[in-house]
């Protein structure tokens, strides 16, 4: 009898136990149904905007004040004082260097000499013409000795003038590669210095043929006057990156090709109050463009493939798909979109590395201008 209970309860015991096996596998399939829904991921959407945004081109550029003129020596001679100091202003007229003058002075005397030889002469026979003892032709045949010795005179006059080296404009002295002692004469090949008006500077600097072309078709105008009247100010890059302070002006355009680089050359001025620039500077021109009611999308929102540029596309149900886009332009943290998509489509904003082919997503609406803000720059 005890053996049929014992069996019983053996059992009993097993039956509970099969009871709790089978309520552990019902709640083991609700972790399983999370996980199959867990396989839909989840990426940030956003819609695409318009947007009215300037671009920039960049060209080096050289830097030349708007005078720039060369000190010569117009005499022979050894240079006996140097009376200004590189970067010193100076004004038009100023003497800034003297030569040596010894021996014009005595080429001058002599002919002095020869003037007052010849005047004597003439006053010696103006009495004897108006008696006619002799002929007027004899006077004026002294007449022109003393015009002759007169501009003997001048001449040497003249070149003692030149020995005092003069600047030719107001403006400022540059390097000055000869000092005292030295022999110069009008051959020479190194001007003595340069001085130059840097109150303004001229920025040189060049496009290629297709730069050219789209920058004039992207200007009103009908004529390259009308067209330069109209071009938009310009930037100026200087060498440690940072943006001038006063914009330019574009006055002239090269209207030939130069055979040897294949560019056209342009020349805009800049105010230059505060001698921040000078000769032989360089630096980069910015020419803007601004692009209106442009479609644009983030840089982060793309990726390549076999040199072609994609973006993901959300459909209505929710599938994104792989979508070629042109780009027209590259606008710091965005892409300026020529082709490939519209005003208020939907793409994947972040996290498009993580996509194949078409995948259906869970998409989170996220406004444009979070995901296209700029990254901060945390080295430099």
């Amino acid at each position: 009898m005890k053996k049929i209970i014992h069996f019983r309860l053996a059992l009993l015991l097993v039956a509970i136990l099969s009871l709790t096996g089978c309520g552990n596998g019902v709640q083991e399939q609700k972790p399983g149904g999370a996980e199959q829904n867990q396989q839909t991921p989840t990426f940030s959407v956003t819609e695409i905007p318009l947007k009215t945004l300037t671009a920039y081109n960049t060209y080096p550029a050289s830097i030349e004040g708007i005078i720039n003129s060369e000190v010569r020596a117009k005499v022979s001679g050894y240079i006996t004082d140097v009376l200004v100091d590189e970067g010193q202003k100076v004004r038009r007229g100023q003497t800034l260097f003297k030569l040596e003058t010894q021996s014009l002075s005595q080429d001058a005397a002599a002919a002095e000499a020869n003037v007052n030889a010849a005047q004597v002469e003439l006053n010696k026979l103006k009495p004897l013409v108006e008696k006619n003892i002799i002929s007027e032709v004899q006077m004026e045949t002294a007449k022109a000795k003393l015009q002759q010795a007169k501009s003997g005179y001048s001449s040497i006059a003249a070149n003692i003038d030149y020995a005092n080296i003069k600047s030719p404009v107001d403006g400022y002295v540059g390097e000055i590669r000869l000092r005292k002692g030295s022999l110069v004469s009008p051959g020479n090949q190194t001007p003595l210095t340069r001085v130059s008006d840097i109150s303004k500077v001229y920025a040189y600097f060049s496009m290629n043929e297709r730069d050219y072309i789209e920058f004039l078709r992207s200007t009103e105008g009908e004529s390259i006057a009308e067209v330069i009247k109209k071009l938009p100010k310009v930037q100026l890059v200087l060498p440690d990156g940072s943006i001038y302070e006063k914009e330019g002006t574009v006055e002239t355009i090269n209207s030939q090709v130069n055979a040897q680089t294949g560019t056209i050359s342009f020349r805009a001025i800049f105010e230059n109050p505060n001698r921040l620039l000078t000769n032989g500077n360089s630096g980069k021109i910015r020419v803007p463009k601004t692009y209106t009611d442009a479609v644009v999308v983030p840089k982060t929102a793309t990726f390549e493939r076999q040199g072609s540029t994609y973006v993901y596309k959300v459909g209505e149900d929710s599938l994104a798909t792989a979508t070629q886009i042109e780009i027209e332009k590259e606008v710091e943290n965005l892409y300026v979109v020529s082709s490939g998509l519209k005003k208020d489509d939907r793409i994947v904003g972040k996290g498009v590395a993580k996509l194949r082919g078409e995948t259906k997503i869970n998409p989170q609406e996220t406004p444009f201008d979070s995901i296209a803000k700029p990254l901060e720059t945390v080295f430099r």
